[in-house]
C-alpha cells in the first residue's frame, strides 16, 4: 500500500529510554484519530545517529526533521504536517545565531559522514527483511552463491582493502583465505558483538537497526570459509538488539535464507546467538571461543590462531558487527566500489560513537582519512559550554589521547598508532579543560582491574600496580619516580601479557604522560589538579567579602563543617560571612553548587 507520508520514528536504545516508544505509539494513535490513517505509514527506524538530539523525528517526502520530539507533540504533528501540510517549525532542527532551520539532508551533523555500515539506520524499518531486499538486501548472497567461486568471493575481498573494524585492522581477505585452506571437516563463523569499551554503542546500534545485514555478511562469510554453522556473540545487557537478531533471524529462516539449500543452491547455514555475561576480555577471540564453548572466556596464547583451530578446536573466522556489515555493500556492489573510499591502506569507512564534552554527541560514520577536526568540530559541533579543546580518546581502554596537534592528522590505521592511539573498535570520547588525565587514566585503570581475566601475571599485577600508583599521584602523595615505575610496568605488560586486553591496558596512561608530562608533576610537586577532578587536591574557601550570610552553604553541608565567623570582626556587614573547616570538608562541590554569589572558590 502507498501512503502520501512516512514518518521515521528513531528506535535505537537511546530514543526509546527517552519515551520513543510512547512517542511511536502516540503517532499511530493520533493518525487514526484524526483519520488519516490510511495516508500515513508510522515506521520505527533504528538509530539516526544524532543522539544527542533525540527522540527524532523524520517526515516523507518533505525531508522534516524533528528534534527532542515528546508523545505529546505527536497530535500536533500529524494536524498540521499532515493534515495541514505545515511543518511543526517549533520542532525542526535549528543551527547557529540566526536559529536557521535544516532539511534533513543539509543538517551539518551528516554533511561530512558516508554512511556504508549505518546506510539502513534510520531509513528502514529493522524488524522488515522486504525494507531490507528493497534495498539492495541479500542481492549480493545471489552471487555468492551462485555465480562466484570461494576464491573469487575472496579475491573480491582483497580488491575491496576491507580490514577488520573489531580493532586489529587484519586484512579481511587474509582472514577468510587462511579458513578456507585449513584442514578440517567442519568450520564455524563467529559475530563477535560483545561491544564492552566504555561509552561504545556502535555494534549495538548496527544490530538494532540493520540486523540482516550481518546476517547477510555472516552467510557470505560461511560461503567463503566452506562453514555451515554460525554464532553471534552478543552481551545479555543488550536486549533491544537481541531481539531484533532474533526476529530477522526468524525472517530469513523463512525466506529461504538460512538453513539448507539456501535459495536453492546446495549450501547450508544456520545461526545461533550466544550470551555472553558482560565481561571485556570476551572480546578477545581466544576468550570468546571458550566462552561460546560454555567455558570460563579466559584467552589461551596463540598460535594455533582461530583460522586453523578455533571453536571445538575447528577452523573458525571471527569478524566483528561492523565488518560483517560491510560485506553485502562488497558483494552486491563489487570490491572496486568499496576501495574507491578512503586512504591507500585504509578503505572504506569507519562507524565510531562519538560522546564526552563534544555538543553533537552520536553515532557517526566517516571515510578513512577524515580528521580529527573533522568529526569534533565540523560533525560534532565544537566543544561544549564554550570550553577549550584538550584532548580526544580513541580506542577506548587501549587507546590514547590524540591532542590539539594532531587534529588534522587523517584518521586511519597506521596514522592513529603512529600517533600514539589507535583505532580500537570505535568508541571515541572528547575531552575538554576541565578533564584531568590523570583521573582520565586512573578510570580506565580501574575498568581493566575489574575486568582482567587474571589468568596472566603481567597484566593481573600490572594493571593494580599501576592503579595504586595512580591513586597515590591523584591523592597528592606522589613522587616524580612513580612516573618512570608507570612507564616500566607499562613497557613489560606491553611484552609480556598473555592477551591484548593486558598488552594495551597501559596505553591511555603511557600516552597522558607523554603528552601531559607537566599535567602529571603538577599532581606531584605542586599538590594540584588544574582540572578540579582529584579531590584529594582539591580545596574549597569562602571569599569573605562576597559573601552575604545568607547561611545556605552551611544548611546544604553534608558535613556540617561550614560556620559563621565571629560578628565583631567584620563590624561592617550586615551578617558576618562563613568559613569552611578544612579539616572536616569532603570536598563534595555542594557549597560550590549552591552559592548563588559566586563566593565560593575551588581551588
Amino acid at each position: 500500500m502507498a501512503y502520501n507520508h512516512y514518518i521515521l520514528v528513531c528506535s535505537g536504545t537511546a530514543c526509546e529510554s527517552n519515551k520513543g516508544i510512547e512517542l511511536f505509539s502516540q503517532l499511530e494513535s493520533e493518525a487514526e484519530k484524526q483519520g488519516v490513517k490510511d495516508q500515513v505509514q508510522v515506521v520505527k527506524t533504528g538509530c539516526f545517529g544524532f543522539c544527542e538530539r533525540g527522540p527524532i523525528v523524520k517526515v516523507l517526502p518533505e525531508d522534516s526533521f524533528y528534534v527532542d520530539v515528546k508523545p505529546d507533540d505527536a497530535k500536533e504533528i500529524i494536524h498540521e504536517q499532515i493534515i495541514k501540510g505545515r511543518e511543526v517549525k517549533r520542532l525542526l532542527y535549528k543551527e547557529g545565531e540566526e536559529k536557521k532551520t535544516y532539511v534533513a539532508e543539509d543538517i551539518p551533523f551528516y554533511q561530512k559522514q558516508y554512511r556504508v555500515v549505518l546506510r539502513n539506520c534510520g531509513v528502514i524499518d529493522p524488524e522488515s527483511i522486504d525494507e531490507y531486499i528493497a534495498r539492495e538486501g541479500y542481492s549480493g548472497l545471489e552471487k555468492v552463491l551462485f555465480e562466484w567461486t570461494q576464491e573469487q568471493l575472496i579475491e573480491e575481498m582483497k580488491i575491496s582493502g576491507m580490514r577488520g573494524r573489531g580493532g586489529a585492522g587484519f586484512p579481511t581477505w587474509l582472514k577468510w583465505d587462511l579458513a578456507r585452506k585449513a584442514q578440517g571437516d567442519v568450520k564455524y563463523i563467529i559475530c563477535n558483538a560483545d561491544e564492552g569499551d566504555p561509552g561504545a554503542y556502535m555494534d549495538r546500534s548496527t544490530i538494532e537497526g540493520d540486523p540482516h545485514s550481518v546476517i547477510e555478511g555472516m552467510i557470505t562469510a560461511g560461503k567463503a570459509i566452506g562453514a555451515n554453522e554460525g554464532f553471534v556473540y552478543i552481551r545479555a545487557e543488550y536486549p533491544l538488539a537481541i531481539e531484533r537478531l532474533k526476529h530477522a533471524l526468524s525472517q530469513a529462516r523463512e525466506y529461504g535464507l538460512l538453513g539448507k539449500n539456501i535459495l536453492g543452491s546446495d549450501f547450508n547455514f544456520d545461526i545461533e546467538i550466544r550470551l555472553g555475561a558482560g565481561a571485556f576480555v570476551c572480546g578477545e577471540e581466544t576468550a570468546l571461543i571458550k566462552s561460546v564453548e560454555g567455558n570460563r572466556g579466559m584467552p589461551v596464547p596463540k598460535p594455533p590462531f582461530p583460522a586453523n583451530k578455533g571453536l571445538w578446536e575447528k577452523p573458525t573466522v571471527i569478524n566483528n558487527v561492523e565488518t560483517l556489515a560491510n560485506i553485502p555493500v562488497i558483494t552486491a556492489r563489487g570490491g572496486a566500489w568499496l576501495a574507491k573510499i578512503g586512504t591507500e591502506k585504509s578503505k572504506g569507512t569507519k562507524v565510531f560513537a562519538l560522546t564526552g564534552k563534544v555538543k553533537n554527541s552520536g553515532l557517526i560514520e566517516v571515510p578513512m582519512g577524515a580528521t580529527l577536526r573533522d568529526i569534533v568540530f565540523d560533525i560534532g559541533g565544537g566543544i561544549k559550554d564554550g570550553k577549550k579543546f584538550k584532548g580526544v580518546q580513541t580506542g577506548g581502554p587501549s587507546g590514547g589521547i590524540l591532542t590539539e596537534k594532531s587534529l588534522d592528522v587523517p584518521i586511519d590505521f597506521e596514522s592513529l598508532t603512529a600517533n600514539g592511539s589507535m583505532m580500537g573498535s570505535g568508541g571515541m570520547i572528547v575531552m575538554d579543560e576541565d578533564d584531568c588525565v590523570v583521573d582520565v587514566s586512573r578510570f580506565y585503570m580501574e575498568f581493566c582491574v575489574e575486568e582482567s581475566c587474571g589468568k596472566c601475571s603481567p597484566c593481573r599485577i600490572g594493571t593494580t600496580q599501576i592503579l595504586k600508583l595512580l591513586e597515590k599521584i591523584a591523592e597528592g602523595k606522589g613522587e616524580e619516580e612513580d612516573l618512570v615505575k608507570l612507564e616500566e610496568i607499562g613497557h613489560a605488560m606491553t611484552k609480556a601479557s598473555l592477551c591484548m586486553l593486558g598488552c594495551t591496558a597501559a596505553n591511555p596512561v603511557m600516552s597522558t604522560i607523554n603528552t601531559f608530562r607537566d599535567e602529571y608533576l603538577r599532581h606531584i610537586h605542586e599538590k594540584k589538579c588544574c582540572a578540579g577532578k582529584c579531590k584529594n587536591l582539591l580545596s574549597f574557601t569562602i571569599d569573605a567579602p562576597k559573601c552575604i550570610g545568607c547561611s545556605i552553604c552551611a544548611k546544604k553541608c553534608p558535613a556540617n563543617c561550614i560556620v559563621q565567623e565571629d560578628a565583631a570582626k567584620y563590624p561592617d556587614k550586615k551578617k558576618p560571612p562563613y568559613t569552611i573547616i578544612q579539616a572536616d570538608c569532603i570536598k563534595c562541590g555542594e557549597c560550590l553548587a549552591v552559592c548563588k554569589f559566586n563566593a565560593v572558590l575551588k581551588g
